[in-house]
């Protein structure tokens, strides 16, 4: 099974993914963690943020949990999944795939701003940014809709009816 956890940077995806991570493991089921952040890193840094090359980083991210879970491992995905067409493609191509946007206003982004991103945009110093001025097309059926402008403890009280999702080991 996939989850794919979906939402603008800071709305709490890596956050949530570890809570799930954590209660399907103390469950006894293992689970592989993919955040978008950390597959850049994994292939050495080697895109930029241009649409292109965020279109190369959402592709890999679609085939390596095409290929964890062709081979039965589960995984939750955090990731800003800027392309609907990446969405159909997860759809369309891995056995069980579950949807979650959590869906958090750039206010509330901008006041949280844990990576000083929405800070360096309104500085100037940086463009492309998911949300403000590069086009964030929201997810129009998702399985589970998240509203997180509230506390850090409702975001993570998800985590359990989430990881419900994940079948128990035989």
């Amino acid at each position: 099974m996939v989850v794919w956890l979906i939402g603008l940077s800071g709305a709490g995806k890596t956050t949530l993914a570890e809570r799930i991570a954590q209660d399907v493991r103390e469950r006894g089921r293992p689970i592989v963690i993919l955040d978008g952040d950390r597959i850049r890193e994994l292939y050495g840094n080697d895109l930029g943020h241009s649409l292109a090359d965020r279109k190369t980083n959402a592709d890999r991210i679609c085939r390596l949990c095409d290929f964890l879970d062709a081979q039965g491992i589960d995984v939750v995905c955090a990731i800003l999944s800027l392309f609907p067409e990446s969405r159909r493609w997860c759809r369309d191509h891995l056995s069980n795939y579950f949807e979650v946007f959590i869906d958090t206003p750039i206010k509330t982004l901008a006041d949280r701003d844990s990576k000083g991103l929405y800070a360096r945009y309104m500085r100037g110093e940086i463009k492309e940014v998911a949300g403000l001025d590069l086009e964030f097309p929201a997810p129009e059926n998702p399985d589970l809709y998240i509203d997180n402008s509230g506390t850090l403890a409702q975001l993570l009280a998800h985590a359990p009816s989430i990881a419900d999702r994940f079948e128990p080991q035989p």
